[in-house]
């Protein structure tokens, strides 16, 4: 019990002192008591010279400004890292253990301007390399089904997760790519990630929610990063469509060549359609996006062990919708937006086989806190009966504060109760959290 109360003490003591302390950096970085800088102003620090260590948007300027010189080469480098303590406060497998409690990792992005540098126009190539360390506290602590951490690849000193190439045609209006891709990363149309099972406010578990289920549908059985392609057209402004396929079989660690192609094949593929409606109010459009999907996964493992399912589908949908604005200034996020999930998969073959998620969040809730973002969640999966687990389902509440220190240096207490962790039912877990955000 005391080294519960130890857990939840440092929990709002560094809640506390971060909210204390960046409230002062701020001001003392910008000069400004009430607010952060506009984007006209961080522009015109842009034009009179290097920006000091607590107004600049990474802790190294961006390579200490020879990240701009490649740019206009055509070569794009960023570094982040992302580190995570986390500890289970009540049920779940274990309160004691210390496994997993603190993890981390890295993403190192590169991408290439293949107009700048090769002359072909639209072109690009995107490589994505990974670091993490510890498997979380999920194994030894939790057990849930969701994932307490959606950060957790397991103990990798690097990877390259992503290497595709990208071709863009009619002013972006048709995008193709195709490599070794993640169809979890989709697209974008009109700022908002779409394409597939995209989500403006949860959709990133390195600054919004960290549980799985808040951060895709668990009923969609996505490749692990493997060999793929991606078609996306938006006919209109606010429509587009889009369609892709990967191996079944991917693994992260590896390139993808030996399992596309050999054997019997097996191609995951998926299909989305979605609206991006912006409704007028007193304060601007409030921009939303609305999305339903289908995907197709030709072989799978039953849950019974009676061999396997072939030509299994399931269907999504899911919608995102900025409720209230603060500003009337359409480059500002500031205010009151909403997400919803839904998903159903074959109960045959799918530990989940419906799930729905909803949740809110609220940028610029405190006065001078312009950037924080407060959000909170709920994800339910229903259990196949075919699983045999004692509940009938797994349902995870998550709240958590995105503080912003620095623009490079952002954490985030959080707090998740996940009911019937792992289909325990009458295990309920409480788990508490911090997570330190730094980009480089």
């Amino acid at each position: 019990m005391r080294q519960n109360k130890s857990a939840v003490w440092l929990f709002l003591s560094a809640t506390l002192l971060a909210l204390l302390s960046t409230k002062g950096i701020v001001r003392a970085a910008y000069n400004d008591p009430y607010a952060p800088p506009s984007p006209a102003a961080r522009e015109e620090a842009e034009e009179t010279g290097p920006k000091g260590l607590l107004e600049r948007d990474t802790l190294t300027d961006n390579w200490f400004g020879f990240g701009k010189k490649l740019e206009e080469q055509g070569l794009t480098v960023t570094l982040s890292a992302t580190q995570i303590y986390q500890q289970n406060l009540h049920g779940g497998l274990s309160t004691h253990r210390r496994a997993g409690r603190y993890q981390g990792g890295y993403d190192l992005e590169l991408t290439f301007d293949l107009e700048k540098l090769a002359k072909i126009p639209g072109g690009s190539v995107y490589v994505l390399g990974e670091g993490s360390w510890s498997n979380g506290i999920d194994p030894s602590s939790v057990g849930s089904i969701f994932g307490v951490n959606g950060d957790v690849i397991g103990t990798i000193p690097i990877q390259v997760s992503e290497l595709w190439y990208e071709q863009s045609f009619l002013n972006e209006k048709v995008i193709i790519r195709a490599g070794k891709i993640d169809l979890t990363g989709g697209f974008e149309c009109k700022g908002c990630p779409v394409a597939f099972d995209g989500s403006h406010y949860a959709n990133d578990q390195t600054t919004q929610f960290l549980n799985g289920a808040l951060v895709n549908n668990p009923t969609i059985p996505f490749p692990w990063q493997g060999l793929g392609a991606a078609a996306y057209v938006t006919p209109v402004d606010f429509w587009y469509v889009a369609a892709g396929a990967g191996d079944a079989e991917a693994d992260a660690r590896e390139t993808g060549f030996n399992t596309a192609f050999h054997g019997s094949d097996r191609f995951f593929s998926i299909y989305e359609t979605g609206l991006m409606p912006e409704i007028p109010s007193g304060k601007g459009d409030l921009r939303g996006a609305y999305r339903v999907g289908m995907w197709l996964d030709p072989r799978q493992e039953r849950l019974d062990g009676e061999g396997y399912r072939n030509d299994n589908i399931g269907v999504y949908t899911s919608c995102d919708q900025m409720v209230l604005k603060e500003k009337n200034d359409k480059e500002d996020t500031q205010g009151l937006a909403a997400f919803f999930r839904w998903g159903s998969a074959p109960a045959q073959t799918s530990v989940i086989r419906c799930f729905w998620s909803v949740g809110a969040q609220y940028q610029g809730l405190l006065p001078d806190r312009d950037n924080d973002i407060v959000a909170f969640g709920v994800a339910q999966g229903n259990i196949s009966p075919a699983a045999d687990l004692e509940a009938s389902h797994e349902t995870a509440l998550e709240l958590y504060y995105n503080i912003e220190v620095t623009p490079w240096l952002h954490i985030s207490p959080d707090v998740q109760y996940i009911f019937n962790p792992g289909g325990d039912a009458g295990n309920d877990a409480v788990v508490v959290g911090m997570r330190v955000l730094i980009a480089f």
